[in-house]
């Protein structure tokens, strides 16, 4: 990152001080957090890159210098015999990389180390101390040394034993973490929706608030679970993956059989990668693994570095979240004319991508979340894909920040803006204007629509530039020996795309639809259109009213449609296309012809994640024709949801109402045959 000047930086850090401060003060202390973690660790990286740079501006009081909150006054204060030391935190391969780089520079032991990673649980880390087997005391980590005396509570959860299995006379104490299983958290929240509370915004806060109740009944109430992750015995136990089996044997769960004992760095890094992969269904929330050196003298002997010790390490995933600066804010003009405003930011890691640009949607949006040119923003990536702005962190600000104002003339060329009643965006008046133009060239041809391959942004471009193509119908009308006078065209590149344009001179009513580029209308509502009509003849002869009648189709979408085919212009290009282009006709019952009967005959069904072997729409357009209804969101009516790579939420819904899931494999081995 861009560091500013010692006198700028000063001013930063200070603010950022307040901000974590009081951030961490609601999280810790009052257990209503404002952010979320992802927010928290982004603004926490920042003030500690500056505090690296420029020494002199660390405080006492810095949250880089500190462990945990304060505890809270109405539970009993317990000193921790050994403190509950915090972790580094590392983000990616690189950093840790060269965490373990630095501890081969401090002991030559650790190139022939043995590694332990194992998962970390998204939960809230206690104490528990046992005398003669006996639990006497549980704590919460509180600020490292102190702690808050949480025993009346623990007690009611059932997977920490009252009593160790194994007869150990003295003193024992195991760390750990108090959690919440997901199914208990969507128990938790439905039935607090039920008496019209406020549901809570993920386990780990349910967790919290429940150790923290005064009445051990309520906490008894919230099904809470413990994984136990350290054990302090006399004798201690050599080594740390050896804890783990020992503190299953007293009772607790520990994870041994999903933890990892590592010869390398390497195979530490691989089974992250496993880990990922089964994230979603686990039945408890993880935000990383914990990799440490397994040999506890070795560990010992590495020791502590400020407030966390050197031989082990967080390794987080990817944050969907994170905090960046607005350095300006630009106007794109869509390919129906639309104005749409971008996010410029400086670039941020989020969810594993780096991110520069991200949408902020339009004028109203704007004005919603609040955001200034020059602001520090919270940067997420909806759905884990489409960057957007969420909002301003308004306690950064330092004055000099500025109101964005939509621009009256477009962009592109400078014809007026305007924004019709009712609607959100500002579109361009000009119907000839370039922007959209060129912008509809490439809808045509791009995948999800007529899928002609070849045809980039970079290739439509260029026709365009050259005056061979003006709209749709013309990229029919082109010939090899006309493409190849352009410079940096070779006569077989030429040929190659005349070739691949008559290789889609046949489509679906679907696709025809959707690469016509209607204002609203995305690819669902086009198979909405098409399943309903059946061919582009009723299609075109409908009125507004019968569009209305389409499922998920509303009165904006409706008009749009309307427009679209009552345009003189919009009718001209479709009879240029209809003599070029044979568009297959969907069979529906408004052609008499009933849906074909399938293996999916009557089933409903979501897609979701990235699909290895089909596109999207393929794989759906294969769906409807063995009968099925393609569904974009999850209900308990679902009667299975097919996963693709990195699923996201509707995997998750899909688990919590019991609705089968099925893998891109198993899902066409169910269409072959078709």
């Amino acid at each position: 990152m861009a560091f500013p000047t010692k006198q700028a930086a000063a001013k930063r850090a200070e603010k950022l001080r307040k901000t974590i401060n009081d951030l961490r003060y609601r999280y810790h202390v009052l257990d209503d957090p404002s952010v979320t973690d992802a927010v928290y660790d982004s603004l926490t990286r920042e003030l500690r890159a500056l505090e690296e740079r420029y020494p002199e501006l660390v405080t006492p009081d810095s949250p880089t210098q500190r462990i945990g909150g304060e505890p809270l006054e109405k539970f009993q204060k317990v000193s921790h015999r050994v403190p509950m030391l915090s972790l580094q935190d590392a983000f990616s391969d690189a950093e840790l990389t060269a965490w373990f780089e630095r501890l081969k520079k401090l002991n030559d032991q650790v190139e022939q180390a043995q590694l332990y990673a194992e998962l970390k649980v998204d939960g809230l880390a206690c104490s528990l101390i046992y005398r003669d087997g006996l639990l006497v005391r549980s704590a919460t980590r509180g600020d490292g040394r102190i702690g808050e005396d949480i025993t009346a509570n623990v007690r009611t959860i059932h997977a920490v034993p009252l009593r160790l299995r194994s007869k150990i006379a003295g003193e024992v104490e195991i760390r750990g973490e108090i959690y919440m299983l997901l199914e208990s958290f969507n128990k938790l929240n439905e039935s607090r929706r039920r008496e019209g509370l406020a549901v809570f915004a993920n386990p780990r806060n349910a967790a919290a608030g429940a150790v923290r109740q005064l009445d051990p009944k309520l906490t008894a109430k919230r099904d809470l679970s413990f994984i136990a992750y350290q054990l302090f015995i006399e004798p201690r136990v050599k080594l740390h993956h050896l804890e783990h089996e020992e503190l299953e044997e007293l009772g607790f769960k520990a994870n041994t059989k999903l933890n990892k004992l590592a010869s390398s760095l390497e195979e530490v890094l691989r089974y992250r990668e496993k880990i990922i992969a089964k994230r979603d269904k686990l039945p408890y929330q993880i935000d990383g693994i914990v990799v440490q050196v397994d040999s506890r003298e070795l560990f010992e002997e590495l020791g502590v570095v400020g407030k966390a010790p050197r031989g082990a390490i967080a390794l987080k995933f990817a944050p969907k979240e994170a905090t960046t600066k607005l350095l300006d804010i630009e106007v794109q003009v869509g390919r129906q004319g639309t104005l749409t405003p971008v996010a410029i930011l400086e670039p941020v890691e989020v969810g594993g991508v780096t991110v520069s640009r991200a949408t902020l949607h339009n004028e109203d949006e704007i004005s919603k979340r609040g955001v200034l040119i020059g602001d520090t923003v919270v940067v997420r990536r909806a759905g884990d894909v489409i960057p957007e702005v969420v909002g301003p962190v308004i306690q950064l600000r330092t004055g000099k920040e500025k109101k964005f104002k939509f621009p009256e003339r477009c962009p592109v060329c400078g014809k007026p803006v305007a924004r019709a009643e009712g609607e959100a965006s500002y579109r361009c008046l000009n119907s000839s204007c370039l922007g959209s133009r060129v912008l509809q060239l490439r809808h045509f041809t791009s995948r999800s629509a007529m899928n002609i391959p070849g045809l980039g942004p970079k290739v439509i471009d260029r026709l365009y530039d050259a005056g061979l193509i003006a709209d749709p119908a013309d990229l029919y009308q082109l010939s090899a020996g006309d493409i190849a006078q352009l410079e940096g065209f070779a006569e077989q590149s030429a040929e190659n795309i005349v070739s691949a344009v008559n290789s889609r001179r046949r489509v679906n009513l679907r696709q025809f639809i959707y690469a016509l580029g209607i204002r609203h209308v995305g690819t669902e509502t086009a198979a909405a259109l098409a399943r309903h009509f059946g061919s582009l003849k009723r299609l075109m002869a409908a009125t507004s009213k019968d569009f209305e009648e389409v499922d998920d189709v509303g009165p904006v979408v409706s008009k749009s449609i309307a427009e679209y085919f009552a345009s003189s212009r919009s009718r001209q290009l479709i009879e240029r296309l209809l003599k070029e282009v044979e568009v297959d006709d969907q069979p529906s019952a408004k052609t008499g012809r009933k849906s074909p009967a399938g293996p999916l005959a009557g089933k409903s069904v979501v897609f979701t994640g990235t699909l290895s072997s089909v596109t999207r729409l393929q794989i759906e357009d294969r769906a409807r024709q063995a009968g099925a209804d393609v569904n974009s969101s999850v209900s308990k009516n679902t009667d299975f949801v097919v996963l693709g790579d990195n699923p996201g939420r509707k995997a998750s819904k899909a688990r919590s109402l019991g609705v089968k899931t099925l893998s891109e494999r198993e899902f066409l081995e169910l269409l072959k045959g078709l």
